[in-house]
């Protein structure tokens, strides 16, 4: 399911765009003021912005700006009633993917909506997504959920991950992840923060009995989850 964040102080216009679009089998959260869309962007992820340019307390181009550094991957529109060109070159720059003037069809709009996620699930590739019905993990966003509860990994858990995941079944030695590990800056991870993150990963996603990372003794570790990373189908 993707997860909408709607961003526009009038609120009737709010009120029938997130009916519209929860009919559509979106996530949407809504709000009509910068300082509730900070919160949650800040603690939620959102794969599209719809976003108003002129809003009560702030700024909407600075919002994008805000949205686009939390989450790259989060596809911004821009809905405002500016339609000068100076306005959508400020939305473009700004990291918006569109820019769309009212008042606007909302049946057009959901189409829209509709192909351009399309469009993004065609690209991308099957090696981002970890899902068994159970544990999701989205490597190219770094998100993740167990039973449908978040989880908080850091980026070198993700890494790790990704490459258990990718070579599910095979014992994966302690150096050949040690060599894996090292960062873009050349920062080295040692046996004992390997062991640690090893140790801590399982206790984020392994519960009630569940199995993922296997100690294969004298050699390194074995991934025990399913065989292949899947496209999301969400």
């Amino acid at each position: 399911m993707n997860k909408i964040l709607l961003v526009e102080d009038d609120r009737l216009l709010n009120k029938t765009l997130t009916y519209n679009l929860s009919l559509d089998g979106y996530e949407v959260v809504s709000v009509f003021y910068v300082r509730d869309a900070v919160e949650v962007i800040r603690s939620q992820r959102f794969d599209m912005t719809l976003l108003d340019v002129n809003l009560p307390d702030g700024n909407g181009y600075e919002l994008c700006k805000l949205v686009k550094a939390e989450c790259p991957d989060t596809l911004v529109i821009f809905l405002t009633a500016n339609d000068q060109e100076r306005e959508q070159v400020l939305g473009y720059t700004a990291g918006a993917i569109d820019y769309i003037t009212k008042p606007f069809s909302i049946v057009a709009l959901q189409h829209k909506l509709r192909a351009m996620f399309a469009m993004v699930e065609q690209h991308k590739s099957f090696e981002d997504i970890y899902d068994d019905g159970k544990l999701f993990l989205d490597f190219s966003r770094q998100t993740g959920t167990l039973a449908g509860k978040q989880l908080a990994l850091s980026a070198m858990e993700y890494r790790m991950l990704a490459f258990f995941c990718q070579n599910a079944g095979l014992v994966l030695t302690r150096r050949r992840l040690l060599e894996k590990l090292w960062d873009a800056e050349e920062n080295y991870v040692d046996e004992h923060t390997l062991t640690t993150a090893v140790s801590r990963i399982r206790g984020k996603i392994e519960s009630e009995g569940d199995r993922y990372i296997k100690t294969v003794y004298g050699m390194g570790y074995q991934w025990m989850g399913e065989s292949q990373m899947k496209h999301n189908d969400r």
